[in-house]
């Protein structure tokens, strides 16, 4: 039995659209994960997942502790739940959701919050909180190269250089409504960007990435000393799934942040260091024939986050062979796929989707259907299922 006819076998009473969670892949996933991080914990990033009971089952296996949340306000809901040690990856403005985190000492023991500037210490430590706020320093991983003229990376923190994050690490020392927790770098050009690439964009991308490396596991190393001089940490974290054994090689690092290679959506085909299994896919009903060579879904239009363009589209999984009309694209309410494949899929058929990202899935679904093997065993909530739309 192939994966299709295991999906459609397993699913045979349900009425697409829907989303499925392949367990069987999910757990390889994550045993690999665990085996590239080499004994370091992995801190799973929730904006990966987006579904509560699935972060519980991973942070249960070996290899994993703690959550990289994306908004504070969600890290309120998880710790009110009962999960522990959550990190807010990105800086927040939200004072509703501070007062809340300064005015319950379980959850002010158990959130971390991104800063990466003075001004997010003052709008913090304005509020006069009752409890002390644990904050993370937020430290730029970029590349840049050819005087400036080249940067790789996403664009974060201003932080670079030791000297910079010690001067923010002793600005939070002197407040006593703060306490420093730890130090955060994230390598987009490195845990994001795929290096199994054809042509000279490919060699480009290689060769940015081995320099990247070099210069980011030095400039980490001095700007952790540097802290450390200053306050104690409790974790220097980095990587993402792209970049978690080379990340986890620093001595620096104590911990790697990860989760979309849990799912492994489309975007992480293109690696050399590793191959995951897809684990989260969707599927969509064939709902007209336009003409013998297109069958036409319903829906399809779930795009990505980032740059525009095809490698932010769901890729049409199976049946294989599948391709978009280049005049349409994936559509918000129709798709229309061409292709051999086409021909052969009659009215009432489905098609099973991968989407380009990972967490980015389940804000269109309400539930993910668990399989084991070729059998539903299991309906989820994700993050909307729950009535929680936090982004």
């Amino acid at each position: 039995m192939d994966d299709r006819q295991r999906l459609d076998k397993a699913t045979a009473g349900l009425e697409p659209p829907f989303a499925v969670l392949d367990m069987d892949a999910l757990r390889a996933n994550a045993a690999d994960m665990a085996r590239r991080a080499r004994g370091k914990p992995i801190r799973v990033a929730s904006k990966s997942i987006r579904c509560r009971p699935i972060l519980e089952r991973v942070l249960a296996m070996d290899g994993f502790a703690g959550v990289m949340a994306f908004t504070l306000p969600e890290a309120l809901w998880l710790v009110s739940t009962g999960l522990r040690d959550v990190l807010v990856a990105y800086p927040t403005a939200d004072r509703e959701a501070l007062r809340a985190l300064g005015s319950d000492s379980a959850a002010a023991r158990e959130i971390t919050v991104m800063v990466d500037s003075a001004e997010h210490l003052d709008l913090i430590d304005g509020l006069g909180l009752p409890h002390p706020i644990r904050v993370c320093l937020d430290i730029d991983a970029g590349f840049t190269a050819f005087a400036g003229r080249l940067r790789a990376g996403a664009l974060r923190s201003p932080i670079r250089r030791p000297d910079q994050a010690a001067k923010l690490a002793a600005a939070v020392v002197a407040r006593p409504g703060l306490r420093l927790a730890g130090l955060m770098s994230y390598e987009a050009q490195i845990a994001g960007v795929g290096d199994s690439l054809p042509g000279a964009y490919g060699r480009l991308v290689r060769w940015m990435q081995g320099r990247s490396r070099r210069e980011l596991a030095v400039r980490r190393g001095r700007i952790t000393r540097a802290v450390r001089q200053i306050a104690d940490l409790e974790f220097v974290n980095g990587g993402g799934t792209g970049s978690i054994e080379k990340t986890a090689s620093e001595r620096a690092v104590t911990e790697v942040a990860a989760g979309s290679g849990l799912f492994h959506p489309r975007l992480f085909d293109f690696y050399r260091s590793f191959t995951g299994r897809p684990a989260a896919m969707f599927a969509l009903p064939v709902v007209r024939k336009p003409s013998p060579g297109v069958a036409t879904v319903l829906g399809g239009g779930y795009h990505a986050s980032g740059a525009p363009g095809p490698t932010r589209l769901p890729q049409p999984y199976l049946p294989p062979g599948l391709r978009y009309d280049s005049d349409e694209g994936a559509g918000e309410v129709q798709t229309p796929l061409l292709g051999e494949a086409a021909g052969d899929l009659r009215v009432g058929d489905r098609v099973w989707f991968r989407h380009a990202k990972a967490g980015e899935l389940c804000e269109r679904f309400a539930t993910l259907h668990l399989i084991e093997g070729d059998q539903v065993v299991e309906e989820v909530p994700t993050y909307r299922g729950e009535g929680r739309t936090f982004l």
